[in-house]
């Protein structure tokens, strides 16, 4: 998704709205047909998932407005923000609790990104027209995302992934398609478009959609922080495509932020402990909804 949308960037498209809006599509199609062969109601009231898909929007258009002031190398890294702001925010609404390794492990992912910060600020000779306007215009991003992450973690592990997955995608494409409508109409009139344009939007528009269909299982299984220290392994690749595809040097300061990132992702994967769920958010029947979801095609217990 990074790179098709630093390629879209350099092509000289600036529509972040728009290619996101393709990924919410196909979503509402595929998962919406299921959700509709079910015949089954919605178990969450619609608002939250048009909270849900409003905050991912905006997630996504930050990240992807970024790529046209800084590098993809930057933009990736400083994904790891959202690390951050997702502790916060399961913290304060889950109530997972974090060991002091994991908040040091998490605090090494931070330092890492000062690194950055540095380098884009011209002390390592950072790239990009604006890089310090990207950086944070990312950061800014990385905070819906960690609100999006968090909700959808509560959603898939109380509810059904389906119906998140295809109400995400529903609401995600009506707010798209309203901002798109305020906001990109010029911008989209002056593209002139080409099959590089359109192969690289239909190549994030698929990546988009697989990231969306596996998010759920890792979130169910890892939690929201941990999905997103995760995804920092996306930054090596960042590297292999800034070096090979775009034929651009690296700065050494970035390699320095890369292994204090690693580390810092070794030391909470390591020390990682059950989450413990605050008491606000259980229920009387908290222990049925989740036997429900450990196997989706068992039959309730009053079915049965």
């Amino acid at each position: 998704m990074s790179f098709t949308s630093s390629l879209i960037a350099s092509l000289g498209v600036d529509a972040p709205i728009t290619q996101s809006s393709f990924t919410y599509l196909t979503l509402a199609v595929v998962y919406g047909s299921i959700l509709l062969y079910r015949g089954q109601k919605l178990r969450i009231p619609w608002y939250w998932y048009l909270a849900l898909g409003f905050v991912d929007v905006q997630g996504n258009y930050l990240v992807n407005k970024a790529f046209q002031f800084s590098s993809i190398t930057s933009v990736t890294l400083l994904d790891c923000w959202t690390v951050v702001w997702a502790i916060i925010l399961t913290y304060i609404f889950i109530g997972t609790r974090y060991s002091l390794w994991q908040l040091f492990g998490a605090a090494l992912c931070v330092l890492g990104l000062g690194l950055v910060l540095l380098s884009d600020a011209g002390v390592g000779g950072g790239d990009g027209s604006k890089p310090l306007l990207g950086d944070a215009l990312v950061i800014s991003g990385t905070l819906f995302f960690a609100m999006s992450n968090v909700g959808e973690e509560f959603c898939v592990k109380k509810k059904d992934r389906v119906e998140v997955i295809s109400m995400l995608g529903l609401f995600g494409m009506l707010v798209s398609g309203v901002e798109l409508s305020i906001f990109e109409l010029r911008s989209l009139e002056s593209v002139t478009w080409s099959t590089d344009i359109m192969l690289a939007g239909i190549g994030y528009t698929l990546s988009g959609f697989m990231f969306y269909t596996i998010t759920p299982f890792v979130l169910k299984l890892s939690g929201a922080t941990m999905f997103n220290l995760s995804l920092l392994t996306s930054d090596m690749w960042a590297v292999v495509v800034r070096i090979l595809f775009y034929q651009q040097q690296v700065d050494w300061l970035y390699f320095l932020a890369f292994a204090l990132v690693v580390v810092g992702l070794v030391i909470y994967s390591t020390t990682e402990k059950d989450p413990v769920p605050a008491p606000l958010l259980e229920d009387a029947n908290h222990s049925v909804q989740y036997q429900v979801l450990n196997d989706e095609n068992m039959p309730s217990r009053d079915e049965s």
